[in-house]
C-alpha cells in the first residue's frame, strides 16, 4: 500500500497496547479492499489530551478505544450513538469532518458471539466478571435484548459496579445482584450459573497464567465465555474446557466488534475471512 498525503489513519488508544492485534487484521481488511487507510496503536495515558490530539489531525478516520479508556473516552466527544449514549461508554471513534462521534461495538460482538456459539439465553442466570467499559456493554445488551432470567455483576471495584447494577435496574427492568469479586462470592453464585462472561484484563498477554475463577468452582453445565483474545485460550479457557464446560474465546467477541468498527469507518462489509485468519495467524 502506498501510503501518501491522502491516507486516512486509524488506530488503538488504550493502555497497554503492545499485545493488541487490531493494527494486524485492520491493516489486512484495508489491503484487501484496496483501501487507502493505514492503522496505528497509540499508548494512552491521558485521554482527553489524546483526543484533542487526533482531532487537530485532518486525516484521522476513527479510533478503537479499549481499556482503561471506554468510559473516561466519553465527555471528551462531540456525539454519542444512542446505543452507547444508553450504556455509558465507547469502544470506537468515528471522525466526520470536524465531529467525533463515539460508537460502541462491544455489545454487538459479544451477543453475535454468544449465538453463533449456540448459547440459550433466555430465562438463565448470566454472572459477569468485571464492572468497566466492556462489563457495561455486555450487560446492557443482555438486559436489551436477550432476555436473561437475571444477572450477576462481580467485581472489584465497590462504587463501578454498585452504579453499573442500578443503571441496569433503572434503564432494562432487569433483576441484578451485585458483588465482590472474590473466591467466597463465586463459590456461592457459581453452581446455580449458566453463563459465566469474563470482561477483566486477568489473564491476557504476558500473564496467561493468571485467572479470575479457581478452577475447582467451575462445573460441566456452565458456559464460559472470556472477553480476553490473546491468547486465544486463556487459562480460563483451559480450566473450563477440562471439566466440560462450553466455551466461547474471545477471538469471536473481538472479530465481531472489529468487523462493525472497519464498517463504521470505511462504510464497506468488513471481510471478515481475511479478519478472522490473521486473527488466528497470530494468536498463541
Amino acid at each position: 500500500m502506498d501510503i501518501n498525503a491522502h491516507t486516512q489513519f486509524c488506530g488503538v488508544i488504550g493502555n497497554p497496547v503492545e499485545h493488541s492485534l487490531s493494527p494486524a487484521i485492520h491493516n489486512a481488511a484495508f489491503q484487501k479492499l484496496g483501501l487507502n487507510f493505514v492503522y496505528l496503536a497509540f499508548r494512552v495515558e491521558a485521554i482527553g489530551d489524546a483526543i484533542k490530539g487526533l482531532r487537530a489531525l485532518g486525516n484521522f478516520r476513527g479510533a478503537s478505544v479499549t481499556i482503561p479508556h471506554k468510559v473516561a473516552a466519553v465527555p471528551f466527544l462531540d456525539a454519542i450513538e444512542p446505543t452507547a449514549r444508553h450504556i455509558g461508554a465507547i469502544n470506537t471513534i468515528v471522525a466526520v469532518g470536524e465531529t467525533l462521534t463515539g460508537y460502541n461495538t462491544d455489545a454487538i460482538g459479544a451477543l453475535r458471539a454468544l449465538r453463533e456459539g449456540g448459547v440459550a439465553l433466555k430465562g438463565q442466570h448470566v454472572v459477569i466478571l468485571g464492572s468497566g467499559g466492556a462489563a457495561r456493554a455486555i450487560a446492557f445488551s443482555l438486559g436489551a435484548e436477550a432476555g436473561i432470567g437475571r444477572l450477576t455483576i462481580l467485581g472489584i471495584d465497590s462504587q463501578e459496579r454498585t452504579t453499573l447494577a442500578q443503571d441496569l435496574q433503572s434503564k432494562t427492568g432487569m433483576a441484578v445482584r451485585e458483588s465482590p469479586l472474590d473466591e467466597g462470592t463465586l463459590r456461592e453464585i457459581l453452581p446455580d450459573t449458566h453463563v459465566l462472561i469474563h470482561c477483566t484484563p486477568m489473564g491476557m498477554s504476558p500473564n496467561v497464567h493468571k485467572t479470575s475463577v479457581p478452577a475447582a468452582l467451575l462445573h460441566a453445565g456452565l458456559t464460559v465465555m472470556d472477553i480476553v483474545y490473546n491468547p486465544r485460550s486463556t487459562q480460563l479457557l483451559k480450566d473450563a474446557n477440562a471439566v466440560g464446560c462450553r466455551v466461547i474465546p474471545g477471538l469471536e467477541m473481538f472479530l465481531h466488534q472489529a468487523s462493525a468498527q472497519f464498517e463504521l469507518w470505511t462504510n464497506q462489509a468488513a471481510p471478515t475471512d481475511v479478519m478472522r485468519a490473521v486473527l488466528e495467524s497470530r494468536l498463541p
